[in-house]
């Protein structure tokens, strides 16, 4: 049975930073029975979201970045898929990451002690989840080069990708990148094309404040798909035009949006990230889990439709 209790699920390498520490002594002073569990290794997101499920919790907390809020996303949804269980739990957010791109786009606020407090008395809403094979996501799964740059490269390389798309051309000839020629798949049909980048978006941005899907909503039941064609060295500054401008016309850079979409490579495995997290497939099919989490979120959030 689910009662009133709040749980912060924290992720370990930000337990000992005393702006944490002060934010979280600050909220249990109008809210005393906020509880404290810590990550120590891989597995015990997971290990403590069914621990306090089968205590009553009520609601749970992802104290980290969008990694953290990736494994409790994913560990809300295995429970429910394995117990086929009727529990409602409610999940907010104390954005503790680098980026937090999540949280941003949100509009979650970034001050901890105001984060903690909507995390701790908010209200929830019901948002979709993505879905890629049997891996999920709550923000972002990006591929291709972009994924490629994240996984196999300096950082000193990594550290152009955020030029946008100015730098395409150079990074492209400077990791002697190779396009992924496949197929994309949709209800519309079916699509052979060669990928440079591509982003399957429940929410906005990724990257660090990179906008990739300006107009996506995390409760409309769809994906939005950016995908950028391979090009040629003259095309850039249509292709540049392009990005500023997505739309489902653009012979380069598209975006569209869909329940569902699969991606086929003909050649090699596809790097993807979901949520920061890396998944490498030849075939995934990513879709959108309608009304899947309750996240607690501001009434101002513009993510939702």
């Amino acid at each position: 049975m689910k009662d009133n209790k709040t749980r912060l699920l924290l992720n370990g390498k930000k337990a000992g930073l005393k702006e944490v520490r002060d934010a979280i002594a600050a909220v249990r002073q109008s809210y005393p029975e906020l509880e404290v569990r810590v990550t120590y290794e891989a597995g015990d997101i997971q290990r403590l979201l069914r621990e306090a499920i089968a205590e009553g919790v009520g609601r749970i907390i992802a104290g980290g970045g969008d990694g953290t809020v990736n494994e409790v996303a994913d560990a809300w949804i295995n429970f429910a898929n394995d117990e086929d269980s009727q529990y409602e739990l409610e999940v907010g957010i104390f954005p503790l990451g680098t980026a937090n791109d999540f949280a941003r786009a949100c509009d979650i606020p970034l001050d901890l002690t105001e984060a903690l407090t909507l995390a701790v008395s908010g209200n929830s809403v019901a948002v979709d989840v993505g879905k890629a094979n049997e891996r999920y996501f709550i923000n972002v799964a990006s591929g291709g080069f972009g994924a490629e740059v994240t996984v196999d490269t300096p950082v000193e390389l990594k550290n152009f990708l955020g030029g946008g798309a100015y730098t395409l051309t150079g990074l492209v000839k400077a990791v002697g990148f190779t396009p992924y020629t496949g197929t994309l798949t949709t209800q519309k049909g079916s699509f052979p094309g060669a990928m440079i980048v591509g982003a399957i978006c429940n929410g906005r941005q990724a990257g660090g404040g990179q906008v990739l899907a300006p107009q996506a909503v995390i409760n409309d039941g769809l994906l939005d798909v950016m995908m950028i064609a391979n090009f040629a060295a003259e095309n850039l500054a249509q292709v540049i035009r392009e990005i500023k401008n997505l739309s489902p016309e653009g012979e380069f850079a598209t975006l569209i949006q869909e329940p569902w979409v699969e991606i086929e490579s003909e050649q090699k495995i596809i790097p993807f990230n979901l949520d920061g997290e890396p998944y490498r497939a030849k075939k995934i099919r990513f879709e959108a889990l309608p009304s899947a989490i309750k996240l607690v979120l501001p009434e101002s959030c513009p993510l939702l439709g």
